[in-house]
């Protein structure tokens, strides 16, 4: 399984599009067994979810993102886990535990 988050540092970034770069967790047996980082190629309507999947993302967790978007990566079978906060290590820790608690989408531009 890989994980991916969008990431503004250490942090989960607010809007998955918008973020510098994506952190890639590689996933064996529920333990992170490897991390290694994708930049954003650009946030362009619809270029994310396929980059993501070519890239074979099971799951994109971020602070927010819009229906369309969401609804685009779930038609290439990837997981969309929104309203994570906080520090990007303890978000995918506590996805993996089953106790991510998530505060709803905060992407700026929902309606």
């Amino acid at each position: 399984m890989r994980i991916a988050v969008a990431s503004d540092g250490d942090k989960v970034s607010l809007h998955f599009g918008k973020c510098p770069e994506y952190r890639v967790f590689h996933v064996e047996e529920g333990k992170v067994v490897k991390q290694d980082t994708l930049k954003n190629p650009g946030h362009q309507p619809g270029v994310l979810p396929k980059f993501l999947a070519e890239h074979d993302i099971d799951c994109i967790i971020a602070g927010g993102m819009g229906p369309r978007a969401e609804d685009l990566f779930k038609s290439y079978g990837i997981k969309v886990v929104t309203g994570a906060l906080g520090a990007v290590d303890k978000v995918v820790s506590s996805y993996l535990a089953g106790t991510l608690v998530t505060a709803g989408s905060s992407c700026d531009h929902i309606k």
